[in-house]
């Protein structure tokens, strides 16, 4: 029932993974590297991909904004039909980067096969065996449980946690849930970045934040639907706000396929903005 913690922490999500994420790698892969480079096709496919993240995120919100007294069953159906869109594109992308234009996504993954080869010297192929497929189905279950028990006992003490640390519910989902919750994605993306390998970097970066607006997102809406809890895509529009700036300035940077430490450092800074902005934003109806 929590559904603006829920619209919160997909916008920091976002936000989180384009600035947050990709600045870490950008600057600490940099002050290794003096320059890295990704592919820049790679980085612009992705750039279109947010844009339409960011215009179906819009619209809803531009629709209660621009119009007195439209009913929410309104904004529930233009949301889910606006989710099935998303769906779809999430699907198409995956079609195009698994198998029509997989060669542009083999840059990262040869770089490395090579490297590993070349670490570990000429190794027969025999002596290469394929992981234990059950082992790690069961592994990635039980641990998926754990994190849906962890997450119940979250959102039972959220409210109370917010209120005794002095946080709104608006900066919390935005702000401090993504950065725990993606954790692994952080290191994942700021490690590779520093063995000089931008193009999984930037794969894993940008590729979280269009999972969750392209495919998370969409689907929390249907599950909604169908759980009759009002969760639609009309957001708060300082939400709104940080998402398109987040996406404008990692299109700016990413579009050359190169960066740098100095790059690094202003999404770092775009990040902290928006947090203080976050922050200092006053406790409105709806977020605690």
């Amino acid at each position: 029932g929590l559904v603006e913690v829920v619209k919160a922490t997909i916008t920091g999500s976002i936000i989180g993974n384009l600035l947050l994420v990709m600045g870490f790698a950008m600057l600490l892969g940099g002050l290794r590297y003096k320059e890295q480079e990704f592919q820049p096709i790679v980085a612009r496919v992705n750039a279109s991909s947010m844009n339409l993240a960011v215009i179906a995120m819009l619209l809803p919100t531009a629709m209660d904004t621009t119009s007195i007294g439209i009913p929410q069953s309104t904004l529930q159906q233009l949301s889910v039909a606006v989710a099935l869109v998303l769906i779809l594109v999430y699907g198409l992308s995956l079609l195009f980067s698994m198998k029509t234009h997989t060669y542009l996504f083999d840059v990262g993954m040869a770089e490395m096969e090579l490297e590993e080869t070349g670490e570990a010297g000429i190794a027969s192929s025999e002596s290469k065996h394929l992981p234990n497929m059950w082992l790690w189905v069961g592994v990635l279950v039980v641990v998926t449980l754990l994190v849906a028990l962890e997450s119940e006992l979250l959102v039972d003490s959220l409210e109370s946690a917010t209120s005794q640390l002095g946080l709104t519910a608006l900066f919390t989902g935005v702000i401090l849930l993504p950065v725990i919750g993606n954790a692994a994605e952080h290191a994942t993306a700021v490690t590779v970045a520093m063995k000089n390998k931008m193009d999984l970097s930037v794969s894993v970066a940008v590729g979280s934040s269009l999972q969750i607006a392209l495919f998370v997102a969409p689907v929390l809406v249907l599950a909604g639907w169908f759980m009759g809890q009002p969760m639609d895509l009309d957001f708060n529009p300082f939400e709104l706000v940080a998402v398109a700036v987040a996406v404008l300035i990692t299109n700016s940077i990413s579009s050359d396929g190169k960066s740098n430490w100095l790059e690094g450092v202003l999404l770092l800074a775009a990040y902290v903005v928006l947090g203080l902005a976050f922050y200092f934003h006053p406790v409105v109806e709806g977020l605690g």
